[in-house]
This record gives structure tokens, C-alpha cells and sequence, in this order.
């Protein structure tokens, strides 16, 4: 494995090589180590990726030794993660651009990582109302009273309200960053930064080193809404970096809430844009725990596979990949190659069925 993560950090070093095409050629080649020996031509049966990213990827390969490459890199980021590691966060596997290294700094708790811990993001403006910070504490607070971890960006304002709040009620809460994971930012979150270490996580797709930048912190917020089962989003304007949260959580098939607010506030005006949007409101704790109800807290252990009944082959196929774990519509769709309107009729019928149940974040469970 350790020569694997030597490939996947050469890749992630040839220019126009993303996580979206990195994830391709992973599932084309299995191995990356495979895919650096392969001639630029295999490259061009890839969906989406023609002949000038050959060319890229010819020219790229001659540049680095993947070995040595790594050596140098663990000088400075000794602990990552690569997509082939057991242990990267499982629900990251299933969006289309999971980042090729995930650094961290602090302490790890399996269960999150596997997906048995459930996730929720929680975000918002820099600026909050007192209406902003008080609900942000009382909901953050609830959600760890009930098994929920809290994962946010660090930033000023909801951000960081929500790390200190999941902290005073001895929860587990992850910051994921747009700099290096040895990097304080702002440096107004020192202490938290600090308190971070020892009683959460850090993370970042972003090696040390790696100062603030503006376009840093977008690709940010796509990890927040890929490791959470469901985002939250407490107060925003109408320009917020929370509702790219929000929109990459659509996109993965997370469920997205809102606190409402008031027209008079300016605050909330993102917030309310995304309530016509589709979004769930939130009006109460009680009524969010509701609806988050069915998703798996602490004590919840992988459900143990049960006989497969008698199916058409079709629905069998579905069957057996919720069999194993709980599974998001968009893995069943990508493992399955069929389109998401069939796997939907699917699904319904398994659910008519009673053998399958939906979870939040069209996630799927089996029954029993």
C-alpha cells in the first residue's frame, strides 16, 4: 500500500490531473501504480478524458519519481490518506471528486470514518445575529446529546460557534480546511485550533505549508457536504460560501436544512433562497431530530447481512449491494450502471417489499 500512495501522490502532482479525473483512472486501472506503467494511448478510453489529457499525462509522468516524491512529502505531511486506504472516509468514496490526499491532525474515530458514525455539517455566515449564535449552540449541542458528530470549516461566525459548542458538550467534531493542516486560519480560532488537536480533527486536501487562497475554500466546502450525512446551514446572505456547502450536498444526494429567518435580515436571505429551493426547514429541535431520526447513532453497529430472498435478478443485483452496508442512491447508480430512474423503481419496489428502508441523504438500509 505504501508504494500505492507513492502513485497517488506523483498523480496529484501532473498538472490537469484533478480529483475527478484521478477518481477515472482509479477505477479504470484499479491501482495507480498500474495506471503510471500504462501507455498515454489506454488513457484516451477513459469517459472524459481525450487526447490532450494523454498528452498532459505523458509529459507529467516524466517529471516525478513516485518513490522518491514521497519520501520528501512525509517530511513535512506524515499522516494522509489516500482513496485506496481502508481507512479514508467512506462517504467521501462516493462523490465524484474525492481528494487523491486527505491530510489530518489530531485524533481519529473509526466509526466516522467507516460511515457507522452519522456526520452533519453545519455552517454559515461570519457575521451571525445573536438569533444566529443561539440556535447554532442549542442545535449543535442537541445533536451531540444524540449521537451526532459536527463537522464545520473553522471559519469565523457559525463555524466556529458550532466546533466550540460540539466541544462543550464532549462531542466529536472535524474542521476541514483550505490551507495546510499546521495552519491557523483565522488566527482568531487559535485556541479552538488548539482544542481541535486533542478532542476532534483536522483534515485537508491541502499539503503544509499551504497559506489561505480565495479558491481554496469552495473546494473546501465540497468535502464538508461529502462527509456528512446532512447539511445544515444557520444563517446566510445571499453571497455565502455556506450555500456552495449547500449546493454540493444536493449534488451528492445529501439532505440539506435551514433555520429560518427574518426578510429584515440579511443574513438569511441565502437561507431563505434555498427553502424555495426544496431545502428542509427547520422548526425546532425536536422536529429536526425527527427528521434525522433514522439515521444510525454511537452505539450502531454494521448491520449483519441477512439471506438474500427470493428476487428477479434485477432487484436481486440492488439487493445485494445494500446487503453488505448502508448505501447512497448515486453509489447504487454508479456500481449498477444504470440510470438513476431505474434505480429508483428499484428501490421503491424493494421498499414496497418491506426488505429496504431510505435513510437521510437518499442512503439505503436493509431491514432486519
Amino acid at each position: 500500500m505504501e508504494q500505492e500512495r507513492a502513485y497517488w501522490l506523483a498523480w496529484s502532482q501532473i498538472p490537469g490531473i484533478g480529483p475527478i479525473s484521478l477518481k477515472k483512472i482509479y477505477q479504470h486501472f484499479g491501482s495507480l501504480q498500474e495506471a503510471w506503467m500504462a501507455p498515454a494511448i489506454a488513457f484516451a478510453e477513459i469517459d472524459g478524458l481525450g487526447n490532450k489529457f494523454s498528452t498532459a499525462i505523458q509529459q507529467g509522468r516524466t517529471k516525478f519519481n513516485p518513490e522518491e516524491l514521497l519520501e520528501q512529502h512525509l517530511e513535512h505531511n506524515p499522516q494522509f490518506w489516500i482513496p485506496a486506504d481502508t481507512t479514508y472516509p467512506r462517504l467521501l468514496l462516493e462523490i465524484p471528486s474525492p481528494p487523491p490526499l486527505l491530510y489530518y491532525l489530531g485524533q481519529v474515530e473509526p466509526t466516522e470514518n467507516q460511515g457507522i458514525k452519522p456526520l452533519i455539517g453545519i455552517v454559515g455566515t461570519r457575521n451571525p445575529t445573536e438569533y444566529g449564535k443561539r440556535w447554532t449552540t442549542k442545535i449543535t449541542k442537541a445533536l451531540v446529546q444524540h449521537g451526532f458528530g459536527i463537522v464545520s470549516g473553522m471559519a469565523a461566525g457559525i463555524d466556529a460557534i458550532a466546533h466550540s459548542s460540539c466541544l462543550e458538550a464532549n462531542g466529536r467534531t472535524i474542521a476541514v480546511l483550505g490551507t495546510g493542516v499546521d495552519t491557523v486560519y483565522p488566527y482568531s480560532n487559535r485556541a479552538l485550533y488548539q482544542q481541535l488537536q486533542t478532542q476532534g480533527l483536522i483534515i485537508s486536501e491541502y499539503p503544509a505549508q499551504t497559506k489561505p487562497e480565495r479558491n481554496h475554500f469552495p473546494a473546501r466546502n465540497r468535502i464538508i457536504a461529502g462527509l456528512c450525512r446532512a447539511v445544515l446551514i444557520m444563517e446566510a446572505p445571499k453571497r455565502s460560501g455556506a450555500l456552495i456547502t449547500a449546493r454540493f450536498a444536493n449534488d451528492f444526494g445529501r439532505d440539506v436544512y435551514v433555520l429560518p429567518g427574518s426578510l429584515d435580515n440579511i443574513q438569511s436571505l441565502g437561507c431563505l433562497a434555498l427553502l424555495n429551493s426544496g431545502a428542509h426547514v427547520v422548526l425546532g429541535i425536536e422536529d429536526l431530530l425527527e427528521m434525522l431520526g433514522t439515521m444510525p447513532c454511537l452505539d450502531r453497529m454494521p448491520p449483519t447481512p441477512q439471506p438474500i430472498p427470493n428476487l428477479e435478478p434485477e432487484l436481486e443485483c440492488i439487493y445485494r449491494l445494500i446487503n453488505q452496508e448502508s448505501i447512497a442512491l448515486d453509489a447504487i447508480v454508479e456500481q449498477t450502471g444504470k440510470s438513476t430512474s431505474e434505480i429508483l423503481v428499484a428501490l421503491s419496489q424493494l421498499e414496497l417489499m418491506d426488505l429496504v428502508y431510505q435513510l437521510p441523504g437518499m442512503r439505503y438500509q436493509i431491514k432486519g
